[in-house]
């Protein structure tokens, strides 16, 4: 049950917040989301888990999920940054070049 409203709610955020976000954002937003979720599931197994050694292992690994999905979103979020500038450079060498128009 927890787990489920953890999902909506969460779910709820990102429809809320892709509203005022660039392509980009919201790309790198639903990678984040997507591998929270893998998490959430994680840990949702983990208190179901019959002994604390399982239990441990579970949160270890929803741990590390979390931490994969941040490093993917910032990946995202960087190969556009990249993309943005070189294809500004490209502008402005053509538009120097006389070749812009």
């Amino acid at each position: 049950m927890k787990t489920t409203l953890k999902i909506i709610a969460i779910g709820s955020l990102v429809a809320l917040g892709a509203c005022s976000k660039s392509p980009t954002e919201q790309a790198a937003d639903n990678v984040e989301s997507s591998y929270d979720n893998a998490a959430d599931a994680l840990d949702s197994a983990a208190d179901n888990a019959t002994n604390s050694a399982a239990s441990e292992a579970l949160e270890n690994q929803a741990d590390a999920t979390r931490k994969e999905g941040d490093a993917k979103s910032d990946e995202v979020k960087a190969e556009s940054a990249v993309s943005n500038a070189a294809s500004k450079a490209s502008s402005a060498h053509a538009e120097a070049t006389g070749n812009g128009m």
